[in-house]
């Protein structure tokens, strides 16, 4: 049959719901193949054919010609020479489906199964844009919240729950306020896509970096290692493959700009950029920055570090529940074990300092 209409409602449809048009005739051409079994009392031996040149749609049905018909399938040979009088018992005849009034017997199956074909088409589309983004950060709004979960509209018509321990403690959190997060997870559930995001992963921080920093992109610099206390602190280690470029200072910006972009989208949360080094000593005493080291002794082959300050200092090198020295571990890639001097002279402990190191080093360059 002619059907003008419906091949214009196919392109309308693929168009506006941005949804590839073979996909679309798929679901079109199961609706009518429902309708036409139905009108045939459930023969399974049933085609649709669809032609875009000449905007038609034809139905047709492959029968078993046998003496006496017992099956839907099948038809009886005197029938069957009706419409081939050759044929006979065991072929299979295939005829064409006359239905006058086509569109109005498919109506109700293919707006139904359309509907709900749609719908799952449209899923598995945001399915494959956030699963593209998984690993990746992305801009988020506040919709909804409770005392538990805050309600985030990722876009493309979907919405996350975030749990409140995800968020960072500084996070100013009112509807309408825009959320930088990291896409842990994506998963295709009964109800659609589901997409895990989190504002705590140390990734979030990498991402904000690589983003605000050209020199990254473009793999002159490269982050060698990240820890993070989400809400509070982050150390990043970051290496040079141009010894014409400073690492830190890429990554932080003129006047800070860069490395400023990264802190308001952390809500404030601080971030020690440290430069990279293959020298371990170099390595862990960049990590352990601010802190004051007097010497560093490296066991190059099991990745450990003594590290000796003054006593003083001891308190300050550890920061914190010790979150300097175990960021700076992480970050590193090093076991660092802090002593003071006085603990050092008790242990027998044998170190270089590194003021003097570096005096000779200078005196014989």
């Amino acid at each position: 049959m002619q059907s003008k209409e419906f091949f214009e409602a196919l392109e309308l449809i693929a168009r506006d719901r941005g949804i590839e048009k073979e996909k679309v005739l798929e679901i079109m051409e199961r609706g009518l193949l429902n309708a036409v079994k139905k009108e045939l009392n459930h023969n399974e031996n049933v085609r649709i054919e669809f032609n875009h040149e000449k905007k038609s749609i034809r139905a047709f049905e492959e029968l078993l010609v046998v003496d006496e018909p017992e099956e839907k399938d099948q038809i009886s040979l005197s029938e069957a020479r009706r419409h081939k009088k050759t044929i006979k018992v065991g072929e299979t005849l295939t005829r064409e489906i006359k239905i006058k009034d086509f569109g109005r017997i498919a109506a109700v199956s293919v707006k139904q199964m359309l509907t709900q074909g749609l719908k799952n088409l449209e899923r598995e589309k945001i399915y494959d844009i956030f699963k593209g983004r998984e690993n990746e950060m992305i801009k988020a709004e506040i919709m909804a919240m409770n005392k538990d979960f805050v309600t985030l509209d990722l876009g493309h018509n979907l919405e996350t729950s975030l749990p409140r321990k995800e968020l960072l403690r500084s996070d100013e959190i009112k509807i309408g306020a825009t959320l930088k997060v990291y896409v842990t997870k994506v998963e295709m559930t009964t109800k659609g896509p589901k997409v895990f995001v989190s504002r705590n992963d140390k990734n979030l921080v990498k991402r904000l970096i690589e983003q605000t920093t050209p020199e990254i992109a473009d793999g002159t610099v490269e982050i060698m290692g990240l820890a993070r206390d989400a809400g509070d602190r982050s150390k990043v280690a970051v290496y040079s493959h141009d010894e014409h470029v400073d690492p830190v200072g890429a990554v932080v910006g003129y006047k800070g700009q860069r490395i400023n972009e990264v802190l308001e989208a952390l809500q404030g949360e601080r971030i020690d950029i440290y430069e990279w080094s293959k020298d371990p000593i170099e390595l862990v005493k960049n990590a352990l920055e601010p802190a004051k080291i007097v010497a560093i002794n490296p066991n190059k082959k099991a990745k450990e570090a003594v590290v000796i300050v003054n006593d003083k200092d001891f308190t300050s090198a550890i920061g914190s529940k010790g979150q300097n020295v175990r960021l700076a571990a992480q970050s590193s890639g090093w076991k660092i074990d802090i002593k003071s001097i006085s603990d050092a002279k008790a242990l027998g402990l044998n170190y270089r300092r590194l003021d003097k190191m570096e005096k000779k080093g200078a005196e014989n360059a």
